[in-house]
């Protein structure tokens, strides 16, 4: 019963990243053990589950429709043992998708209360400024900033944060610091996700409503390395305050407008659409409100209470 089990739980893998490979690495196993385990359970079953080619794997007919019936025995089985444990325990692997500045600045800085109190739970962080394929990458959970894309995904709001103009002092005692939105445009400007293309900023004061178009002269694809630019003097840089809040307190970086606002993001938990939140996942969505309260206390979108 456990070979069929893992089985059950390496086709599902194969199956969601099209790959024996990918699905070996997440499982510790060989592509040749992958291929080999596969064909045991289409032998098992009685049909072709996949079709195979030297670039892709993809399901047959049989194989798509025995994956939408297997996926939701696999969550609720996860459940079960979880509930007749009955301590809370979590055991098993917990996938999390994060922007890999919000997963080092904040969420892995709070991760250990979290490992030690389950410390029978595998935690594996994918991170990526772009945003994840929950199903391909067999993420569990996926931290997201802004709407979400997909009106279908089931997901939980963490909080919101602002959004923030900044650079270094040096660049603005050479540049001089502008006064008003108006004056963006004559300076040097660094983008960075989700800004990696020329666009119009918006701020907000005392009622009306301001959009300035600038221009990068830089632009760099992680935030990181656009707050790494601004720090250097390269340019004004807008970003989410979490993503720069330690170079502010540090003193490297100095909002600029301060009494302009640019609005924010709220952040989401979002779990795979149409399949139960693992009990891990939703434990590490409780875990996370809490641990980040005071991180996103900072701001609130209009209209919220």
């Amino acid at each position: 019963m456990n070979d069929r089990l893992f089985a059950l739980r390496l086709f599902s893998r194969v199956a969601r990243t099209g790959s024996f490979s990918a699905a070996g690495r997440e499982l510790g196993l060989s592509q040749p053990s992958v291929s080999r385990i596969i064909a045991e359970l289409e032998r098992d079953v009685g049909a072709g589950l996949m079709t195979r080619t030297t670039r892709a794997v993809a399901l047959t007919e049989a194989g798509a429709d025995y994956l939408a019936r297997i996926e939701p025995i696999l969550a609720e089985l996860d459940e079960a043992d979880h509930a007749a444990r009955g301590t809370g325990e979590l055991r098993g692997r917990l996938r999390i998708g994060a922007s890999s500045s919000f997963a080092s600045r904040e969420v892995i800085p709070v991760l250990p209360a979290f490992a030690d109190r389950h410390p029978a739970l595998a935690i594996e962080m994918v991170l990526d400024d772009a945003r994840q394929d929950l199903v391909a990458e067999g993420v569990d959970l996926a931290l997201r900033f802004g709407p979400l894309a997909d009106s279908s995904a089931r997901a939980r709001r963490l909080g919101a944060a602002r959004r923030v103009l900044v650079a270094s002092p040096d660049y603005l005692a050479r540049a001089g610091a502008p006064s008003s939105p108006a004056e963006l445009p004559s300076h040097r400007i660094v983008f960075a996700p989700p800004s990696r293309s020329a666009g119009a900023w918006t701020f907000r004061k005392d009622g009306k409503v301001t959009s300035v178009r600038v221009e990068p002269q830089l632009t760099i694809s992680t935030n990181e390395g656009a707050v790494a630019a601004a720090v250097a003097g390269l340019g004004v840089f807008s970003t989410g305050y979490l993503g720069c809040r330690r170079e502010l307190e540090g003193g490297q970086l100095t909002r600029v407008l301060p009494d302009w606002d640019m609005g924010g993001a709220e952040i989401h938990a979002v779990y795979v659409a149409g399949h139960g939140a693992k009990p891990a996942a939703r434990a590490f969505t409780d875990f996370l409100i809490e641990a980040l309260r005071p991180s996103l206390a900072d701001w609130a979108p209009p209209g919220a209470g």
